[in-house]
């Protein structure tokens, strides 16, 4: 299963299932788990772990140094969960010691060719990222998130679950669940609701996301006096304890 032109190192763990392409380099301390591929001339640096059945396309480079000025060679590591598909010339890079020194990238998730997941980011599952999406260290990517072509994210923002970004959204800070944004800098354009009728979000459900997005956008109401009316309604709607937390949680501040 491995191509005899791959330079696998002796400190490399494969189960013996993956495949590994034409001139791929695996180093030492990467572990890989069953039913993973690896494509041709792909890159991997350890210390790193790859979970089951996932996709590595040709040229992405995985778990390389991070690009961070500060990184002076620590043993740092990448986690990647289950069946994931990381397509060309993505670049994923190993944490830093000034945060927990691991990037982690959960299950289900795709990465578009040129994306870039920089050190100490938190992706989750489900999460899209299209051609040339970027993210700045310390990120966080909640599930079902999307982000379009050329979206890039500056470092410690987060984007909440069941997020949109628009192609070519600059953020500079944080996304609340359900919301759509776009623009350079990035606005908020209402809520996500076709991914949220896809993902069976119940009509009385969505409509309630909607007059929470109403409070704090819409009503020209102060931050503490949107957060009380969104309690109000999260009393009878579950999902906005989820956006509830998020805001209370930010440390960058919300797209506005």
């Amino acid at each position: 299963m491995i191509h005899p032109t791959a330079l696998v190192d002796a400190g490399a763990e494969l189960d013996s299932s993956v495949e590994v392409g034409p001139f791929a380099v695996i180093g030492a301390g990467v572990r890989i788990d069953a039913g993973t591929r690896i494509g041709p001339h792909a890159v991997l640096r350890g210390p790193m772990r790859i979970g089951r059945d996932n996709r590595i396309f040709q040229f992405a480079s995985v778990g390389e140094d991070p690009q961070d000025k500060k990184y002076d060679g620590e043993p740092t590591r990448l986690e990647i969960g289950d069946r994931n598909q990381i397509r060309e010339f993505a670049t994923l890079h190993r944490g830093t010691v000034q945060d927990q020194g691991v990037t982690r990238i959960g299950d289900d998730n795709l990465f578009m060719a040129y994306t870039h997941v920089a050190h100490d980011c938190r992706i989750g599952n489900e999460v899209i990222m299209a051609n040339a999406a970027s993210l700045g260290g310390h990120v966080e990517i909640q599930d079902w998130a999307i982000l379009g072509g050329f979206t890039i994210v500056h470092q410690f923002c987060r984007i909440g679950v069941h997020g949109f970004c628009a192609m070519g959204s600059v953020l500079t800070r944080d996304v609340p669940p359900y919301f759509m944004v776009g623009g350079h800098p990035a606005e908020p354009h209402g809520i996500n609701v076709e991914g949220l009728r896809r993902r069976g979000f119940a009509a009385e459900a969505i409509q309630a996301i909607k007059r929470a997005y109403r409070a704090l956008y819409m009503a020209n109401l102060k931050r503490d006096a949107a957060l009380a009316r969104i309690r109000e309604m999260a009393d009878t709607t579950p999902e906005l304890r989820i956006l509830l937390d998020f805001i209370t949680e930010s440390g960058r501040g919300l797209i506005r």
